[in-house]
């Protein structure tokens, strides 16, 4: 009986966490003729875990955190230990700011103005594709997907 019992409540601890990888869906996005892929997350808890515990990734991925409404945006680092840039984009698909952060760092990085997006990359990949504050993301989900 004991061994049930211990079985029932793994199976129920995995069936509680939060999606992996695998499972979230990715999108295709361009920025100055830069293609890249990203995974999408909508819920306040697939936002909330984001990329932490992850060690790497692959080039020309990151994730792209989806807002209900256009907001300030705060991120850190918790838990999380790929060196990372952020891009905050507003509404209509214009990064607002670039943000890196560092591994493990729990100080918070703002977006500049309300953002309904904000999308994370491995750090100094924007820096190295020569995309900056201004710059227009294309391929975004529109507001009746999200």
């Amino acid at each position: 009986m004991l061994r049930l019992s211990i079985f029932i409540s793994l199976f129920l601890l995995v069936s509680a966490l939060p999606a992996t990888a695998e499972d979230m869906p990715v999108i295709t996005l361009t920025i100055k003729q830069q293609t890249l892929q990203s995974e999408v997350v909508t819920t306040p808890e697939t936002r909330a875990k984001g990329l932490m515990n992850r060690f790497s990734l692959q080039p020309d991925h990151g994730m792209l955190f989806v807002f209900d409404q256009p907001q300030p945006l705060g991120f850190w680092m918790k838990n999380t230990y790929v060196p990372l840039s952020i891009a905050f984009i507003d509404g209509d698909g214009r990064i607002l700011n670039i943000e890196d952060m560092k591994p493990l760092d729990e100080s918070t990085h703002f977006s500049r103005g309300a953002a309904l997006f904000a999308l994370e990359m491995k750090q100094g990949w924007f820096k190295a594709k020569n995309i900056a504050a201004g710059d227009v993301v294309k391929g975004l989900p529109s507001p009746s997907s999200r």
